[in-house]
């Protein structure tokens, strides 16, 4: 078992050092170009290439949509009456509360852990966790809507021409699925290195809230997908991802967003460094009960 938790935490631990390395010797990345590339590109060709040809049935791709849509709701549930116990502003700190690093973090671990089929129903998670996050997620951040922030998301159509792939049993053509996996491969590689390098530029500050909202975040996660799993009915990988999605520590998103609306970033900075290293203490023992 050792050797098996081993083989999944290291690939994801040294390609996020390798980012992390890089920022912290001086050397250029461009996080923007990076992001862009993985954001219009990598993510919706991933998405594609993995719901597409994936042979686990709509079932079990539209139950992990549900228990996307549950657990965000619940987490505002649980974290906003919190913030307001503590007197802290949740336009700064609910989004991070209530958005696991679903991407960077629980797409590797997905895939690593349970393959392909891991692969594919963590992209469905993550597909809904993000057409909510930067829809009513970047609303309720920065005080305003825009439809034309989901007209901007490419992984929408992404998984809509997938849906209509799987649902119609058609088979995906070699030359699409080859350059759709080809362009998608780049996807958690990217997203890992520049996990490690956004982590080496963050600047935090307040150590005891933040690993007081670190604490919570990480035990809110694992006890919301723990229930969710249980009350769904969910077993073997589904039950494994919803657990392990929910569980991941704050997205580097939540401080880019709160850099860009002004909401307190260093603040927001310090959440995301405390619990991904409180993640990193908890996730062999987290992949030990959940293999």
């Amino acid at each position: 078992m050792f050797a098996d938790i081993f083989a999944i935490l290291a690939p994801v631990f040294i390609t996020a050092g390798l980012g992390y390395i890089w920022a912290r010797s001086g050397k250029h990345f461009d996080t923007a170009l990076v992001t862009s590339i993985v954001t219009y590109f990598a993510t919706p060709c991933l998405t594609f290439a993995a719901l597409a040809t994936v042979d686990l049935g709509a079932d079990a791709l539209l139950s992990m949509g549900t228990a996307a849509l549950a657990a965000n709701i619940i987490f505002v549930l649980i974290g906003w009456p919190v913030l307001k116990i503590f007197k802290l502003s949740p336009r700064t700190y609910l989004q991070s509360l209530t958005w696991p690093n679903v991407g960077n973090v629980g797409l590797p671990l997905c895939m690593l852990a349970y393959g392909q089929d891991g692969l594919a129903l963590s992209v469905a998670f993550f597909a809904t966790y993000v057409v909510l996050q930067l829809t009513i997620g970047v609303a309720f951040v920065s005080g305003s809507f825009s439809l034309r922030s989901i007209a901007r998301m490419p992984i929408i159509p992404a998984t809509l021409i997938a849906t209509v792939f799987l649902a119609t049993d058609t088979a995906v053509p070699a030359w699409l699925y080859n350059t759709t996996n080809l362009i998608g491969q780049l996807t958690i590689p990217l997203m890992l290195f520049t996990l490690g390098v956004s982590l080496a530029r963050l600047r935090p500050v307040s150590l005891a809230r933040s690993t007081a909202l670190s604490f919570l975040r990480l035990c809110m996660g694992f006890g919301v997908g723990l229930g969710l799993s249980e009350v769904m009915g969910l077993t073997g990988i589904e039950r494994g991802v919803v657990i392990l999605q929910c569980s991941m520590p704050v997205a580097v998103f939540c401080y880019l967003f709160a850099q860009l609306y002004n909401r307190e970033p260093e603040e927001v900075a310090g959440v995301v460094i405390s619990s991904s290293l409180l993640a990193a203490i908890a996730l062999p023992g987290l992949l030990w009960y959940i293999l």
